[in-house]
């Protein structure tokens, strides 16, 4: 197993992906598999990338979209600081939404973050999800929010930050991310011009509930 005693860890997880694996069951549409990325993923992760209209992909943190870039990230399995999840309809296989956690902070968060008046800590991670188009705005991130709570706390981690932060002129997702307990920590614009919030979760205070509907279930459950 993944976890004998103590905390996961990235190659514990790339071992035994079944310890992070659960199923989400749907009323509107197929069940999802909430699962770590594979190394056989490149193809359905690229198809997933290539897929996104302009508009999502102007509000996501990829570098790329095609399969270059989904290879790329196939093949960083355990090798850094990053855990990539992903939403796989069941019985299709599609992937539908891509969640990266980022368990090593930037130089460049931990700056903005400080002159706001907080002191970023080795127990904060980052997190960025994505959903193809076609499963925004139908609950999903709601659903399985609470499974990344748990994911982050299985590694040791205290709060959460958000990858990048979240662009200001996007209120539904700003709505999100306070439904989930998130607090706005500050502003900053980006290189591009763009502005952005940063929000922040205390994962001891956060406040929504885990059901055994939206945690899911684990596969042999």
């Amino acid at each position: 197993m993944a976890q004998a005693h103590g905390r996961l860890t990235l190659t514990a997880v790339a071992e035994d992906p079944l310890a992070l694996t659960r199923r989400l069951r749907r009323d509107d549409g197929p069940d999802l598999l909430f699962r770590p990325l594979r190394h056989a993923d490149a193809e359905r992760l690229a198809a997933f990338l290539e897929g996104l209209s302009p508009e999502s992909r102007r509000l996501s943190t990829f570098d790329g979209y095609d399969l270059a870039s989904a290879r790329e990230s196939c093949d960083a399995i355990a090798r850094y600081d990053k855990l990539r999840l992903v939403l796989e309809e069941v019985p299709s296989g599609r992937i539908v939404g891509l969640l990266e956690i980022s368990l090593v902070l930037h130089p460049s968060d931990i700056a903005r973050y400080r002159e706001a008046g907080i002191r970023l800590e080795a127990t904060d991670c980052r997190f960025g999800p994505t959903l193809a188009d076609d499963h925004q705005g139908r609950g999903t991130g709601t659903r399985v929010f609470p499974l990344v709570r748990d994911v982050a706390q299985r590694f040791g981690k205290k709060r959460i930050i958000l990858w990048g932060g979240v662009l200001a002129d996007n209120p539904r997702a700003i709505r999100y991310y306070e439904k989930q307990g998130f607090q706005t920590a500050g502003s900053f614009t980006d290189t591009d011009g763009t502005r952005a919030l940063d929000m922040i979760l205390d994962l001891a205070s956060a406040t929504a509930p885990v059901t055994a509907r939206d945690a899911g279930r684990p596969l042999d459950g």
